[in-house]
């Protein structure tokens, strides 16, 4: 969710929680997802998100975050080259006030 021109990682996780079928990527590197991540985000990492096994259905709800919102960015841009319609930059977890899962 875009707020002026910053992404509000807090209303984008509300936003996805009420979507129905709604996933949420946490593009982060591996060790850092294992070191807290929102409950419910699956682990894509950036690096690996060209060989990822990725929902077949286009219009799926895909909410992405990272740390402080770049490489979501980067990762929205890719999923919308492959044909993705409905993904949103959600910002990052470093300004995410919710509980955190290890």
């Amino acid at each position: 969710m875009l707020f002026g021109n910053k992404a509000d990682i807090n209303a984008g996780i509300k936003e996805f929680e009420s979507t129905p079928g709604a996933v949420l990527y946490d593009v982060r590197e591996a060790d850092e997802y294992a070191a807290g991540h929102i409950p419910g985000a699956v682990n894509v990492p950036l690096s690996g998100l060209a060989a990822a096994d990725l929902p077949e259905q286009k219009d799926l709800p895909l909410y992405v975050h990272c740390l402080s919102g770049a490489r979501s960015s980067k990762a929205v841009k890719y999923l919308q080259m492959q044909g993705y319609t409905n993904v949103k930059n959600i910002g990052g977890i470093n300004a995410y006030k919710g509980p955190i899962e290890k």
